[in-house]
């Protein structure tokens, strides 16, 4: 067996989808110089395709911060020639090939997959730590393991042997994303948590191809606003760390954090074919106000006593809940802390239709082990990021708070509804706020992207408002007639609080009083009363 093996900058590992709708594995070199003809990266989850981003980012912000679009030395000194840099590089629709390439080919012997003293994202130590098998390293498997799967991906060796890209593709994923079952070999040490990626909100812009995806993520100003410290990417470093479970200091610079060794893991092979791997707790850092991350949501822990003691941790996405409705939290320009790479598309001052991408990991008690893999997407102008469209962000604000209530109002109505029929409170109805959300959820992802400057404000959220209340009032009305016959006679309840109290459940009553409230959501002057 060859020591050293499998140079990622020359082998085929990284899943890219084609115009033709192939998917087709390329090296990292070719992933990068010719992105302008992929359409997107397709590994076997959105998950693992963010963990592959991370590491081309880190390699294209790497180069551009030391480098021009000509492959001139020209380290970036403020955030003008920051922009700067970045429009040249947008303007060519594709990456130059001469500073990429030379950057890699001086790196080259920190990117093979195995080699006895830095085989790639690993480290020899790591034979020390915990033994899983190929199947933990699969994340399809790993992911699917609390679920009987009629059609599973992988059967015979394919669950328990992977090839060499495979198994490239789902380093970088368990490094980000590990669970927390392994237990630490020292003793007295700290607990590092899931996996950074697997800690945070991750958002990322994406673009009509993988050049501009790449492009749209390629965050040289932090926050939008300031200059980065020197890139230091893993590869880079001296010699890599090895011991167990290390606190560090929240990196300064992208590069770092995009190539951050949550773990330290050792792929194990036979014959041509990884059967398994090693792993150890790697770095970790404070997440509190951790803003060096540009690709997450964050969460306010207000302080009571003193606002300006408050902190910032990253928020997870709730996989129940569509993306748009965190609209307000996510993209309104007097949010304190937005995700960075939000900051970075509004300083770009793009005209244009961007497209925001979420992709998650869902976690069982304490992240001890994984649930559930998902991912959503919106689209909508660029122009909405900007405060100079606070009023249209106000209102879209607005539009999703009255969704929110519609759909609670619903459920109330379900509630009284089954009541009426001779139940009790908890729904015989399924869950009609499910169904609402599913049902407006294409409605209001176009209503969305329909915006653009040169929109009518009054004029586009009053069409919304009529197709909202429409489909709120179909549903309730749907509810009231599924009710049946003894509903509509409907019945006296005796409830006992501080004192007995007798309350008249019927469905024409509790679809009036729904009704009623629907109409003091969306207010219609001139409103017949016809629907």
């Amino acid at each position: 067996m060859k020591e050293i093996e499998f140079n990622l900058l020359d082998e085929p590992w990284v899943r890219v989808l084609l115009p033709d709708y192939r998917v087709e594995e390329v090296s990292l070199t070719e992933a990068l110089e010719h992105a302008h003809e992929y359409v997107d990266l397709a590994g076997e989850l959105a998950a693992q395709d963010t963990a592959v981003l991370r590491l081309l980012l880190a390699v294209l912000l790497t180069v551009f911060f030391r480098e021009d679009e000509e492959g001139n030395e020209a380290p970036l000194e403020n955030a003008e020639e920051a922009i700067d840099r970045w429009k040249r590089l947008w303007e060519k629709g594709k990456f130059p090939q001469e500073p990429i390439r030379d950057y890699l080919e001086r790196w080259r012997d920190r990117f093979w997959l195995f080699h006895p003293e830095r085989p790639f994202w690993q480290v020899p130590e790591a034979s020390l730590g915990t033994e899983y098998g190929a199947a933990k390293l699969n994340g399809e498997i790993s992911e699917s393991s609390h679920k009987l799967r009629l059609f599973p991906s992988y059967a015979g060796k394919g669950k328990t042997e992977l090839s060499y890209g495979q198994a490239a593709r789902w380093l970088l994923y368990i490094n980000g994303f590990d669970d927390t079952s392994s237990k630490p070999k020292g003793k007295g040490l700290p607990s590092p948590g899931a996996g950074w990626l697997g800690k945070l909100g991750l958002i990322m812009a994406q673009g009509k191809n993988l050049f501009e995806t790449l492009m749209l993520n390629l965050t040289l100003l932090k926050n939008g606003r300031e200059l980065w410290e020197e890139p230091k990417p893993c590869w880079e470093l001296a010699k890599p760390r090895t011991r167990e479970r290390t606190e560090i200091v929240e990196p300064d610079n992208p590069a770092e954090l995009l190539t951050l060794q949550s773990r330290r893991l050792l792929l194990y092979r036979n014959e041509g074919r990884v059967t398994g791997y090693r792993l150890l707790g790697g770095d970790f850092f404070n997440r509190e106000n951790a803003f060096s991350e540009q690709m997450t949501v964050w969460r306010e822990n207000a302080d009571k006593k003193n606002i300006a003691l408050s902190t910032y941790t990253p928020k997870r996405h709730d996989a129940s809940k569509q993306f748009w409705r965190e609209f307000p939290s996510i993209f309104m320009s007097d949010i304190k802390h937005r995700p960075g790479v939000v900051d970075w598309i509004s300083a770009l001052g793009l005209d244009q239709f961007v497209h925001f991408r979420i992709a998650s990991v869902a976690y069982g008690d304490k992240d001890f082990f994984v649930t559930d893999t998902f991912s959503d997407a919106l689209t909508f102008h660029a122009s909405l990021l900007d405060e100079m469209s606070k009023d249209w962000q106000v209102r879209i604000r607005a539009e999703i708070a009255n969704v929110e209530d519609s759909a609670t109002y619903l459920e109330y109505l379900a509630k009284d509804l089954a009541m009426a029929a001779g139940g009790n409170e908890k729904s015989r109805f399924g869950s009609p706020r499910e169904q609402f959300y599913y049902q407006i959820d294409q409605p209001f992802r176009e209503w969305l992207a329909s915006i653009d400057e040169d929109s009518d404000p009054v004029k586009m959220q009053l069409e919304w408002q009529e197709k909202a209340r429409s489909l709120a009032f179909q549903i309730g009305r749907s509810l009231a007639l599924q009710a049946g016959p003894s509903a509509f006679t409907g019945r006296a309840v005796k409830k006992k609080g501080k004192k007995e109290e007798e309350f008249y459940y019927s469905a024409p009553k509790a679809f009036n009083v729904f009704y009623s409230r629907l109409n003091t959501i969306y207010k219609k002057e001139g409103y017949s009363g016809k629907e």
